[in-house]
């Protein structure tokens, strides 16, 4: 079945995890990530990120420096259909931090399709329980599966 959206956690799924990241420059991409991710573009499936951003409650960087980090994977991985990212620290307990369902649920309604045909392509646990959670299909990045592995995944099972 054609999954109506694919979703992506940023920091070490879609590019090299550095804790904390403010700074632009610091976005190093993993091989292939561009070439698999605009296969899934070709394909006509919207794509988006949802991330756990906490240094931004934690006065790590401000969501102006978030922003500007996620202009620059936008840069070098290509445009995404939503970004949907929660600020707050694990124990502010706020509704949208995963792996609560919130941020899932509001991408698929922002792209005006249903969570349960979508896809969490994440390399934490939470990235899965969020996924699970909004009825999504998860899909793990880990020394087994990398992005790219993850993405022809999903391409073969259009064919």
């Amino acid at each position: 079945m054609k999954p109506c959206a694919v979703f992506f956690d940023r920091d070490g799924t879609l590019i090299e995890n550095v804790p904390y990241n403010g700074d632009p420059e610091a976005v190093r991409l993993f091989p292939g990530a561009r070439e698999a991710l605009d296969k899934l573009r070709a394909q006509k499936i919207p794509l988006g990120v949802i991330s756990n951003q906490s240094g931004i409650s934690r006065g790590y960087f401000t969501r102006e420096q978030a922003e500007s980090v996620n202009r620059r994977v936008e840069e070098l991985l290509g445009p995404f259909d939503v970004w949907l990212y929660c600020p707050h620290q694990p124990n502010d307990e706020c509704e949208c931090r995963k792996p609560k369902p919130k941020l899932i649920l509001d991408a698929a309604r922002a792209l005006g399709v249903d969570a349960e045909c979508c896809v969490m392509v994440g390399d934490l646990p939470s990235d899965l329980e969020a996924a699970r959670n909004a009825g999504a299909r998860p899909i793990a990045i880990d020394e087994n599966r990398s992005l790219v592995q993850a993405i022809d995944e999903i391409l073969a099972e259009l064919h």
